[in-house]
Protein backbone atom coordinates (compact mmCIF):
# COMPACT_ATOMS: atom_id res chain seq x y z
CA UNK A 1 0.00 0.00 0.00
CA UNK A 2 1.57 3.23 -1.04
CA UNK A 3 1.09 5.77 2.22
CA UNK A 4 2.89 8.61 -0.03
CA UNK A 5 5.94 9.55 -2.12
CA UNK A 6 8.48 12.55 -1.36
CA UNK A 7 10.74 14.35 -3.60
CA UNK A 8 14.18 15.18 -1.57
CA UNK A 9 17.38 16.48 -2.40
CA UNK A 10 20.30 15.75 -0.24
CA UNK A 11 23.04 18.22 0.41
CA UNK A 12 25.09 17.13 3.48
CA UNK A 13 25.14 20.68 4.26
CA UNK A 14 21.79 20.80 5.40
CA UNK A 15 23.03 18.16 8.39
CA UNK A 16 23.02 20.28 11.65
CA UNK A 17 26.71 18.54 12.45
CA UNK A 18 27.82 19.65 8.97
CA UNK A 19 26.48 22.61 7.84
CA UNK A 20 26.35 24.68 11.36
CA UNK A 21 25.69 28.04 10.84
CA UNK A 22 25.63 27.35 7.03
CA UNK A 23 22.41 25.89 7.07
CA UNK A 24 21.03 29.41 7.60
CA UNK A 25 21.47 29.68 3.71
CA UNK A 26 19.39 26.95 2.55
CA UNK A 27 16.57 27.70 5.95
CA UNK A 28 13.84 27.24 3.53
CA UNK A 29 14.93 23.76 2.04
CA UNK A 30 15.21 22.57 6.17
CA UNK A 31 12.09 23.52 7.09
CA UNK A 32 10.10 22.00 4.52
CA UNK A 33 12.61 18.91 5.18
CA UNK A 34 11.11 18.79 8.66
CA UNK A 35 7.76 19.06 7.26
CA UNK A 36 8.40 16.00 4.71
CA UNK A 37 9.57 14.16 8.14
CA UNK A 38 6.62 15.05 9.88
CA UNK A 39 4.62 13.76 7.43
CA UNK A 40 6.12 10.48 7.05
CA UNK A 41 6.01 10.25 10.59
CA UNK A 42 2.03 10.99 10.67
CA UNK A 43 1.76 7.76 7.97
CA UNK A 44 3.98 5.27 9.64
CA UNK A 45 5.22 3.47 7.09
CA UNK A 46 6.14 -0.40 7.47
CA UNK A 47 9.22 0.55 4.94
CA UNK A 48 10.86 3.22 3.49
CA UNK A 49 11.83 3.20 -0.20
CA UNK A 50 14.71 5.49 -1.04
CA UNK A 51 15.79 5.76 -4.50
CA UNK A 52 19.65 7.24 -4.12
CA UNK A 53 22.19 8.57 -7.20
CA UNK A 54 24.91 7.66 -4.37
CA UNK A 55 24.64 4.11 -3.87
CA UNK A 56 25.87 1.70 -6.10
CA UNK A 57 25.26 2.79 -9.59
CA UNK A 58 25.47 0.91 -12.59
CA UNK A 59 25.04 1.51 -16.43
CA UNK A 60 22.89 -1.05 -17.33
CA UNK A 61 21.53 -2.44 -13.78
CA UNK A 62 19.33 -1.33 -10.95
CA UNK A 63 20.65 -2.21 -7.07
CA UNK A 64 19.48 -2.99 -4.74
CA UNK A 65 21.09 -2.61 -1.12
CA UNK A 66 21.53 -5.99 0.74
CA UNK A 67 22.04 -7.14 3.54
CA UNK A 68 20.20 -7.63 7.04
CA UNK A 69 21.46 -4.57 8.39
CA UNK A 70 22.38 -1.36 6.20
CA UNK A 71 24.84 1.17 8.25
CA UNK A 72 26.65 4.23 7.71
CA UNK A 73 28.15 7.77 8.90
CA UNK A 74 28.30 11.16 7.67
CA UNK A 75 32.75 10.60 8.41
CA UNK A 76 33.69 12.13 5.00
CA UNK A 77 31.84 15.08 5.36
CA UNK A 78 33.59 15.99 9.10
CA UNK A 79 30.55 14.25 11.13
CA UNK A 80 31.21 10.70 12.01
CA UNK A 81 29.18 10.61 14.94
CA UNK A 82 26.16 10.67 12.78
CA UNK A 83 25.66 7.52 11.98
CA UNK A 84 22.84 4.75 11.01
CA UNK A 85 22.17 1.35 12.07
CA UNK A 86 19.01 0.37 9.74
CA UNK A 87 16.93 -3.07 9.15
CA UNK A 88 16.78 -3.78 5.21
CA UNK A 89 13.49 -5.28 4.36
CA UNK A 90 14.71 -8.31 2.75
CA UNK A 91 11.46 -9.51 2.37
CA UNK A 92 10.76 -6.53 0.00
CA UNK A 93 13.65 -6.93 -2.07
CA UNK A 94 13.17 -10.46 -2.83
CA UNK A 95 9.92 -9.85 -3.87
CA UNK A 96 10.98 -7.20 -5.74
CA UNK A 97 13.71 -9.98 -7.89
CA UNK A 98 11.27 -12.33 -7.97
CA UNK A 99 8.74 -9.52 -10.00
CA UNK A 100 11.93 -8.31 -11.95
CA UNK A 101 11.61 -12.09 -13.82
CA UNK A 102 14.64 -10.92 -15.99
CA UNK A 103 14.94 -7.52 -15.63
CA UNK A 104 18.66 -5.99 -14.31
CA UNK A 105 18.00 -5.61 -10.81
CA UNK A 106 18.60 -7.06 -7.76
CA UNK A 107 21.70 -7.47 -5.41
CA UNK A 108 25.06 -7.59 -6.00
CA UNK A 109 27.01 -6.79 -2.98
CA UNK A 110 26.79 -5.05 0.62
CA UNK A 111 27.52 -1.55 0.61
CA UNK A 112 27.85 1.30 3.45
CA UNK A 113 24.79 3.74 3.64
CA UNK A 114 25.10 6.90 0.84
CA UNK A 115 24.70 10.65 1.97
CA UNK A 116 21.75 10.23 -0.68
CA UNK A 117 20.41 8.03 1.56
CA UNK A 118 21.11 9.33 5.07
CA UNK A 119 20.22 12.59 4.33
CA UNK A 120 16.78 12.09 4.14
CA UNK A 121 16.73 9.57 7.22
CA UNK A 122 18.63 12.13 9.34
CA UNK A 123 15.43 14.11 9.34
CA UNK A 124 13.25 11.10 9.03
CA UNK A 125 14.08 9.20 12.51
CA UNK A 126 13.97 12.42 14.17
CA UNK A 127 10.16 12.10 14.10
CA UNK A 128 10.00 8.03 13.22
CA UNK A 129 12.49 6.34 14.94
CA UNK A 130 11.74 2.51 13.74
CA UNK A 131 10.91 1.50 10.36
CA UNK A 132 12.42 -0.74 7.87
CA UNK A 133 13.77 0.60 4.93
CA UNK A 134 15.22 -0.61 1.08
CA UNK A 135 17.69 1.21 -0.67
CA UNK A 136 17.59 1.38 -4.37
CA UNK A 137 20.41 2.84 -7.32
CA UNK A 138 19.52 4.39 -10.74
CA UNK A 139 20.92 2.95 -13.67
CA UNK A 140 21.84 5.07 -16.87
CA UNK A 141 19.70 2.68 -18.65
CA UNK A 142 17.23 4.39 -20.82
CA UNK A 143 14.35 6.84 -18.70
CA UNK A 144 11.04 4.57 -19.50
CA UNK A 145 13.73 1.64 -17.85
CA UNK A 146 13.84 3.36 -14.84
CA UNK A 147 10.30 4.28 -14.70
CA UNK A 148 9.57 0.40 -14.90
CA UNK A 149 11.28 -0.38 -12.36
CA UNK A 150 9.53 2.11 -10.45
CA UNK A 151 6.53 -0.26 -11.40
CA UNK A 152 7.97 -3.11 -10.57
CA UNK A 153 8.82 -2.15 -6.82
CA UNK A 154 5.35 -1.24 -6.72
CA UNK A 155 4.02 -4.41 -7.88
CA UNK A 156 6.13 -5.99 -5.36
CA UNK A 157 4.59 -3.73 -2.62
CA UNK A 158 1.24 -4.76 -3.46
CA UNK A 159 2.08 -8.16 -3.47
CA UNK A 160 3.39 -8.11 0.03
CA UNK A 161 0.52 -5.52 0.92
CA UNK A 162 3.29 -3.97 2.61
CA UNK A 163 2.70 -0.11 4.06
CA UNK A 164 5.16 1.87 2.35
CA UNK A 165 6.38 5.50 1.40
CA UNK A 166 8.66 6.16 -1.37
CA UNK A 167 11.18 8.79 -1.22
CA UNK A 168 13.51 9.78 -4.09
CA UNK A 169 16.16 11.52 -3.55
CA UNK A 170 18.17 14.17 -5.92
CA UNK A 171 19.29 17.03 -6.21
CA UNK A 172 18.78 19.48 -9.06
CA UNK A 173 20.99 21.38 -11.74
CA UNK A 174 24.53 21.79 -10.34
CA UNK A 175 25.67 24.80 -12.48
CA UNK A 176 22.74 27.14 -11.04
CA UNK A 177 25.45 29.88 -10.23
CA UNK A 178 28.96 31.33 -10.98
CA UNK A 179 30.16 30.99 -7.73
CA UNK A 180 29.08 28.01 -7.05
CA UNK A 181 31.20 24.37 -6.92
CA UNK A 182 30.47 23.71 -10.67
CA UNK A 183 29.97 26.91 -12.38
CA UNK A 184 27.03 28.37 -14.70
CA UNK A 185 25.31 26.96 -17.88
CA UNK A 186 22.33 27.69 -18.61
CA UNK A 187 20.85 24.70 -19.15
CA UNK A 188 21.16 25.00 -15.38
CA UNK A 189 18.28 27.10 -14.38
CA UNK A 190 16.12 25.86 -17.25
CA UNK A 191 16.59 22.31 -16.30
CA UNK A 192 15.46 23.66 -13.00
CA UNK A 193 12.16 25.63 -13.81
CA UNK A 194 11.10 23.02 -16.04
CA UNK A 195 11.45 19.83 -13.37
CA UNK A 196 9.74 21.70 -10.61
CA UNK A 197 7.10 22.87 -13.27
CA UNK A 198 6.85 18.96 -13.88
CA UNK A 199 7.13 17.49 -10.54
CA UNK A 200 4.54 20.12 -9.17
CA UNK A 201 2.14 19.68 -11.36
CA UNK A 202 2.53 15.59 -11.52
CA UNK A 203 3.29 15.51 -14.98
CA UNK A 204 5.24 12.43 -14.56
CA UNK A 205 4.89 11.26 -18.88
CA UNK A 206 6.92 14.64 -19.14
CA UNK A 207 9.68 13.09 -16.91
CA UNK A 208 10.18 10.63 -20.23
CA UNK A 209 10.81 13.33 -22.74
CA UNK A 210 13.70 15.06 -21.40
CA UNK A 211 16.53 14.95 -23.60
CA UNK A 212 19.46 13.29 -22.14
CA UNK A 213 22.09 15.84 -24.00
CA UNK A 214 19.91 18.15 -21.95
CA UNK A 215 20.08 16.30 -19.01
CA UNK A 216 23.91 16.08 -19.03
CA UNK A 217 24.65 19.64 -19.74
CA UNK A 218 22.35 20.59 -16.86
CA UNK A 219 24.37 18.43 -14.59
CA UNK A 220 21.40 17.02 -12.67
CA UNK A 221 21.69 14.79 -10.18
CA UNK A 222 18.00 13.30 -9.49
CA UNK A 223 16.04 13.07 -12.57
CA UNK A 224 16.04 8.92 -12.81
CA UNK A 225 15.18 9.26 -8.57
CA UNK A 226 12.44 10.89 -9.50
CA UNK A 227 11.41 9.06 -12.56
CA UNK A 228 11.55 5.40 -10.62
CA UNK A 229 9.02 7.14 -8.06
CA UNK A 230 6.55 8.19 -10.75
CA UNK A 231 6.82 4.44 -12.33
CA UNK A 232 6.00 3.78 -8.70
CA UNK A 233 2.95 6.15 -8.95
CA UNK A 234 1.73 4.55 -12.36
CA UNK A 235 -2.16 4.89 -12.97
CA UNK A 236 -2.84 7.43 -10.09
CA UNK A 237 -4.08 10.22 -9.44
CA UNK A 238 -2.48 11.93 -6.79
CA UNK A 239 -2.32 14.76 -4.47
CA UNK A 240 0.56 17.40 -5.06
CA UNK A 241 2.14 19.98 -2.76
CA UNK A 242 5.22 22.03 -3.95
CA UNK A 243 6.92 22.53 -0.73
CA UNK A 244 10.07 24.70 -1.85
CA UNK A 245 12.86 25.35 -4.51
CA UNK A 246 15.95 27.17 -3.48
CA UNK A 247 19.39 27.62 -5.68
CA UNK A 248 21.31 29.90 -3.22
CA UNK A 249 24.56 27.45 -3.05
CA UNK A 250 24.91 26.91 -6.79
CA UNK A 251 22.74 23.66 -6.57
CA UNK A 252 19.14 23.17 -6.69
CA UNK A 253 17.16 21.86 -4.10
CA UNK A 254 13.13 20.84 -4.57
CA UNK A 255 11.26 19.30 -2.48
CA UNK A 256 7.37 18.30 -2.99
CA UNK A 257 4.63 15.83 -1.82
CA UNK A 258 2.75 13.22 -3.76
CA UNK A 259 0.17 11.06 -2.36
CA UNK A 260 -2.29 9.16 -4.24
CA UNK A 261 -5.88 9.25 -4.40
CA UNK A 262 -7.14 6.54 -6.64
CA UNK A 263 -6.90 4.63 -9.88
CA UNK A 264 -6.70 6.45 -13.21
CA UNK A 265 -6.22 4.73 -16.52
CA UNK A 266 -5.19 7.66 -17.82
CA UNK A 267 -2.01 7.89 -16.11
CA UNK A 268 -0.73 4.53 -17.44
CA UNK A 269 2.33 6.59 -19.03
CA UNK A 270 4.31 3.26 -19.47
CA UNK A 271 1.81 1.81 -21.88
CA UNK A 272 1.58 4.77 -23.54
CA UNK A 273 5.25 5.85 -24.26
CA UNK A 274 5.85 2.03 -25.25
CA UNK A 275 2.92 2.15 -28.08
CA UNK A 276 4.29 5.47 -29.22
CA UNK A 277 7.94 4.29 -29.56
CA UNK A 278 7.40 0.91 -31.35
CA UNK A 279 9.78 1.30 -34.29
CA UNK A 280 8.44 0.53 -37.32
CA UNK A 281 9.34 -1.62 -39.99
CA UNK A 282 11.85 -1.18 -42.70
CA UNK A 283 12.10 -1.16 -45.90
CA UNK A 284 15.92 -1.28 -46.14
CA UNK A 285 16.60 -4.79 -47.54
CA UNK A 286 20.32 -4.33 -45.31
CA UNK A 287 18.34 -3.54 -41.99
CA UNK A 288 15.62 -6.17 -42.66
CA UNK A 289 18.00 -8.67 -42.68
CA UNK A 290 20.35 -7.78 -39.44
CA UNK A 291 16.92 -7.51 -37.84
CA UNK A 292 15.36 -11.28 -39.00
CA UNK A 293 19.12 -12.19 -38.24
CA UNK A 294 19.05 -10.88 -34.66
CA UNK A 295 15.47 -11.97 -33.76
CA UNK A 296 16.04 -15.21 -35.00
CA UNK A 297 19.25 -15.79 -33.01
CA UNK A 298 17.61 -14.01 -30.02
CA UNK A 299 14.09 -16.08 -30.13
CA UNK A 300 15.37 -19.46 -31.29
CA UNK A 301 18.82 -19.31 -31.02
CA UNK A 302 19.33 -20.21 -34.66
CA UNK A 303 21.63 -18.90 -37.52
CA UNK A 304 19.10 -17.92 -40.57
CA UNK A 305 20.23 -18.67 -44.34
CA UNK A 306 20.93 -16.55 -46.78
CA UNK A 307 17.78 -15.24 -48.40
CA UNK A 308 17.47 -16.08 -52.23
CA UNK A 309 15.87 -12.72 -53.22
CA UNK A 310 18.24 -10.10 -51.98
CA UNK A 311 19.89 -7.45 -54.27
CA UNK A 312 23.31 -8.58 -56.23
CA UNK A 313 25.14 -6.45 -54.42
CA UNK A 314 24.35 -8.04 -50.93
CA UNK A 315 25.07 -11.64 -52.62
CA UNK A 316 28.20 -11.12 -54.27
CA UNK A 317 30.29 -8.41 -52.92
CA UNK A 318 32.64 -8.43 -50.01
CA UNK A 319 32.84 -5.20 -47.84
CA UNK A 320 33.28 -4.87 -43.57
CA UNK A 321 29.78 -4.06 -42.28
CA UNK A 322 28.51 -2.59 -38.88
CA UNK A 323 25.31 -3.39 -36.88
CA UNK A 324 24.19 -0.34 -34.61
CA UNK A 325 21.51 -1.34 -32.19
CA UNK A 326 19.39 1.80 -30.76
CA UNK A 327 16.50 1.27 -27.99
CA UNK A 328 14.41 4.40 -27.06
CA UNK A 329 17.62 6.51 -28.38
CA UNK A 330 20.11 4.91 -26.58
CA UNK A 331 22.94 2.71 -27.80
CA UNK A 332 22.29 -0.72 -26.89
CA UNK A 333 24.62 -2.58 -29.19
CA UNK A 334 27.43 -1.83 -31.79
CA UNK A 335 29.43 -4.29 -33.52
CA UNK A 336 31.17 -4.54 -37.35
CA UNK A 337 34.25 -5.37 -39.20
CA UNK A 338 36.58 -3.01 -41.26
CA UNK A 339 37.31 -5.51 -43.34
CA UNK A 340 35.04 -8.32 -45.30
CA UNK A 341 35.71 -11.85 -43.02
CA UNK A 342 33.23 -13.68 -45.11
CA UNK A 343 31.82 -14.39 -48.30
CA UNK A 344 29.51 -11.77 -49.12
CA UNK A 345 28.15 -8.51 -47.53
CA UNK A 346 25.10 -10.75 -46.57
CA UNK A 347 26.60 -13.00 -44.52
CA UNK A 348 28.49 -10.39 -43.19
CA UNK A 349 25.47 -8.61 -41.75
CA UNK A 350 23.97 -11.64 -40.78
CA UNK A 351 26.76 -12.63 -38.24
CA UNK A 352 27.49 -9.29 -36.87
CA UNK A 353 23.65 -8.64 -36.00
CA UNK A 354 23.55 -11.51 -33.93
CA UNK A 355 27.37 -9.86 -32.33
CA UNK A 356 26.07 -6.34 -31.77
CA UNK A 357 22.50 -7.87 -29.84
CA UNK A 358 24.11 -10.21 -28.26
CA UNK A 359 28.08 -9.77 -27.99
CA UNK A 360 28.83 -6.20 -27.51
CA UNK A 361 30.68 -6.27 -24.00
CA UNK A 362 29.20 -2.83 -22.56
CA UNK A 363 26.03 -4.21 -22.61
CA UNK A 364 23.59 -7.65 -21.57
CA UNK A 365 21.73 -9.25 -24.25
CA UNK A 366 19.31 -8.17 -26.30
CA UNK A 367 15.98 -10.02 -24.78
CA UNK A 368 12.93 -10.62 -27.10
CA UNK A 369 10.74 -8.36 -25.25
CA UNK A 370 12.77 -5.59 -26.81
CA UNK A 371 12.44 -6.29 -30.03
CA UNK A 372 9.48 -4.09 -31.42
CA UNK A 373 11.66 -1.02 -29.95
CA UNK A 374 15.11 -1.55 -31.69
CA UNK A 375 15.88 0.70 -34.63
CA UNK A 376 18.88 -0.99 -36.39
CA UNK A 377 21.19 0.67 -38.56
CA UNK A 378 23.58 -1.15 -40.90
CA UNK A 379 26.71 0.33 -42.14
CA UNK A 380 28.88 -0.74 -45.34
CA UNK A 381 32.52 0.47 -45.37
CA UNK A 382 34.75 1.33 -48.12
CA UNK A 383 38.13 -0.45 -47.94
CA UNK A 384 40.54 1.67 -45.77
CA UNK A 385 42.99 3.60 -46.93
CA UNK A 386 46.18 5.51 -45.30
CA UNK A 387 45.44 9.06 -44.60
CA UNK A 388 46.51 12.66 -42.34
CA UNK A 389 44.67 14.23 -39.69
CA UNK A 390 44.08 17.09 -42.34
CA UNK A 391 42.31 15.17 -44.90
CA UNK A 392 39.72 13.75 -42.05
CA UNK A 393 36.13 14.83 -41.94
CA UNK A 394 34.48 13.42 -38.95
CA UNK A 395 31.25 13.51 -40.74
CA UNK A 396 32.34 12.01 -43.72
CA UNK A 397 34.64 9.58 -42.80
CA UNK A 398 35.15 6.96 -40.30
CA UNK A 399 38.72 6.68 -39.11
CA UNK A 400 41.00 3.71 -37.67
CA UNK A 401 44.03 4.45 -35.35
CA UNK A 402 46.76 2.06 -35.21
CA UNK A 403 49.64 1.61 -32.49
CA UNK A 404 51.37 -1.35 -33.53
CA UNK A 405 48.84 -4.07 -32.38
CA UNK A 406 46.32 -1.65 -30.74
CA UNK A 407 43.54 -0.43 -33.35
CA UNK A 408 40.23 1.61 -32.45
CA UNK A 409 37.40 2.24 -35.47
CA UNK A 410 35.40 5.12 -35.06
CA UNK A 411 32.25 5.70 -37.57
CA UNK A 412 31.46 8.63 -39.25
CA UNK A 413 28.51 11.01 -38.62
CA UNK A 414 28.20 10.46 -34.89
CA UNK A 415 26.17 12.69 -32.50
CA UNK A 416 28.32 14.40 -30.54
CA UNK A 417 31.73 13.91 -32.22
CA UNK A 418 32.08 17.36 -34.04
CA UNK A 419 36.16 17.93 -34.48
CA UNK A 420 38.41 15.89 -36.03
CA UNK A 421 40.20 16.05 -32.68
CA UNK A 422 37.78 14.24 -30.92
CA UNK A 423 36.87 11.87 -33.87
CA UNK A 424 40.68 11.04 -33.22
CA UNK A 425 40.78 10.79 -29.50
CA UNK A 426 37.54 8.62 -29.06
CA UNK A 427 39.49 6.02 -31.25
CA UNK A 428 42.45 6.19 -29.32
CA UNK A 429 40.82 5.12 -26.20
CA UNK A 430 39.09 2.36 -28.05
CA UNK A 431 41.93 1.34 -29.06
CA UNK A 432 43.54 2.02 -25.63
CA UNK A 433 46.27 4.01 -27.28
CA UNK A 434 47.70 6.63 -24.55
CA UNK A 435 50.83 8.45 -26.59
CA UNK A 436 53.01 7.97 -29.63
CA UNK A 437 53.07 8.35 -32.84
CA UNK A 438 50.34 6.86 -34.39
CA UNK A 439 49.28 5.30 -37.66
CA UNK A 440 45.85 6.93 -39.34
CA UNK A 441 43.47 5.23 -41.70
CA UNK A 442 39.93 6.94 -43.19
CA UNK A 443 37.33 5.34 -44.83
CA UNK A 444 33.56 5.91 -45.83
CA UNK A 445 30.27 4.21 -45.04
CA UNK A 446 26.74 3.73 -46.56
CA UNK A 447 24.26 4.15 -44.24
CA UNK A 448 21.20 2.37 -43.93
CA UNK A 449 18.11 2.93 -42.02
Amino acid sequence: MILGTFMVPHPPLIVEEIGGKEIEKIALTKKSYEQVAEEVAKLNPETIIISSPHTMYYSDYFHICDGKELTGDFSRFGAPNVSFTEENDLELVEEIERVADGFPSGRTKEVPLDHGTMVPLYFIRKKLPKSKIIVVGLSDLPLIDNYRFGMIIRKAVNNLNRKVVFVASGDLSHKLQEYGPYGFVKEGPEYDKRIMETMSNAKFNELLEYDEEFLDRAAECGHRSFTIMAGFLDSLNVKTTYLSHQDITGVGYGICTFYPIEENKERNYYDKYIEKNRVKESNDEYVKLAIKSLTSYITKKEHISIPANLPEEMLNRQAGAFVSIHKFGNLRGCIGTFLPTTNSIAEEIIQNAISASTRDPRFLPITEEELPFLEVNVDILSTPVPTTKEELDPKRYGVIVSQGFKRGLLLPDLDGVDTIEEQISIAKQKAGIEDGEIELERFEVTRHK
